[in-house]
């Protein structure tokens, strides 16, 4: 085999720093095919190696083939960036000690350096290197090509390094929005791309949360969030424009279910100390009278031996003012200290430090918010029809609302609405 392609073979068996990309698809073809082409200059006439040698050859110009990205426009065939976008993602022990504050020692550094120089000279294989021990073995029949350019692996990764607090690494590098459920960070791969930009009417009360999320962006003192309102009046839809919006400068945001709140002091331990902010966001809160996660909550909020720390902070929504469902029953209740009990229940919205209501529009701002999604939907009507139409939906349907008049442009930009007699 050609000594190039041997020192090539021999350099990525002493990957330390990023071993673990010795596990992905791309190296793991790689290298079987190199030790494939090894045994070909001693078997050049046994059919079933060459056979082996090609069919290591295809898969890996096939991996190379793979690796469509979602937010690019076409199909790449490109090995350096196929490498480079594994190596920039590569969740690696020194990556998460930068991440977190640790200097590499000189010794790691210059290893670092080592293995990048290493990755750049794989990153520039051509398929006529590949290809050579085939030739030389005889084949000529056409084999499947690649391309390659110019990217600088070592200047790129040391600028990773220094951008961590605000892109992350592993998930948290690819993705903004993540779902904690069974005790796992799950990334959602299609997030609501909800912007701040589209939102019309509360611009006053999203201003608040706004401002909150910038101070504690900026690692000022900012305070949990409890945006309480009426339904479909933009609680939610406020929180996930935020997290889109905040993305690049490092905002992550964690939706946790209410009823997995008990798990909140292990999720706090895998967040602390990493360089990124987040937001865990808990959608529709409420509590029935006897509930473990009500006091998991409260515990978190203030008072626990866990705490939310520097990065993180909590962003509940709720239609109910104090979070737990009453009834007359619980009012008059048989409990000896009866006032306690009812201040226990109530004590929860107390604790976060910035509450903020979302009441439902009177008629005028109802309609400027009707007004506002027919120009950005591109619905064209004369404005005394659209206004009537819209008063129509809302009486018949939910009453006024930010997602009424939402349903409402949507069906009349589909035509639903004309069919439907409602």
């Amino acid at each position: 085999m050609d000594i190039q392609l041997k020192e090539i073979y021999w350099s990525l068996q002493t990957l330390t720093v990023f071993r673990p990309l010795l596990k992905q698809p791309l190296l793991q073809q790689l290298v079987q095919y190199l030790q494939s082409a090894q045994e070909l200059e001693t078997h050049a006439d046994d059919m079933a190696t060459v056979t082996k040698t090609i069919s290591a050859y295809c898969d890996f110009t096939a991996e190379i083939y793979s690796s469509y990205d979602e937010k690019q426009t076409e199909i790449s065939d490109n090995l350096t960036v196929y490498l480079y976008h594994h190596m920039m993602f590569c969740e690696t022990d020194y990556l998460k000690a930068c991440a977190y504050g640790k200097t590499p020692s000189a010794l790691l550094q210059h290893r670092l350096t080592e293995e990048l120089e290493i990755l750049q000279k794989v990153a520039q294989l051509t398929p006529e290197v590949l290809q050579k021990p085939l030739r030389d073995a005889g084949y000529t029949m056409p084999l499947p090509s690649w391309t390659t350019c110019v990217l600088d692996f070592a200047k790129d990764y040391q600028a990773r390094i220094q951008h961590l607090p605000k892109t992350g690494f592993g998930l948290f590098a690819s993705y903004h929005t993540f779902l904690y459920t069974n005790g796992k960070i799950r990334p959602i791969k299609h997030p609501d791309t909800q912007i701040l930009e589209d939102l019309t009417g509360y611009e006053r009360e999203r201003r608040q949360v706004l401002r909150n999320t910038e101070v504690f962006l900026a690692g000022g003192t900012a305070s949990n969030v409890l945006l309480y309102g009426d339904a479909g009046t933009g609680k939610s839809t406020t929180v996930k424009a935020i997290a889109n919006s905040f993305f690049p400068q490092g905002l992550r945001l964690i939706e946790v279910k209410k009823n997995e709140l008990y798990q909140l002091p292990d999720l706090l331990d895998v967040l602390s100390g990493n360089p990124l902010k987040f937001i865990l966001f808990i959608d529709d809160l409420s509590f029935t009278g006897n509930d473990d996660n009500f006091s998991a909550l409260k515990a978190i909020l203030e008072g626990g031996v866990a705490s939310c720390g520097k990065n993180v902070l909590i962003y509940a929504t709720s239609n109910r003012r104090h979070l737990v469902k009453e009834n007359m029953a619980d009012r008059q209740g048989d409990a000896l200290y009866l006032n306690d009990t009812l201040q226990e229940t109530m004590s929860l919205a107390a604790r976060f430090g910035l509450t903020i209501t979302f009441q439902k529009p009177d008629k005028e701002d109802y309609l400027s918010i009707v007004k506002h999604l027919a120009i950005q939907y591109g619905v064209s009507m004369p404005e005394d029809e659209l206004f009537t139409k819209a008063e129509t939906y809302a009486i018949r349907c939910n009453g006024r609302s930010p997602r009424t008049a939402k349903h409402f442009i949507e069906l009349q930009k589909s035509g639903i609405f004309e069919k439907n007699t409602f």
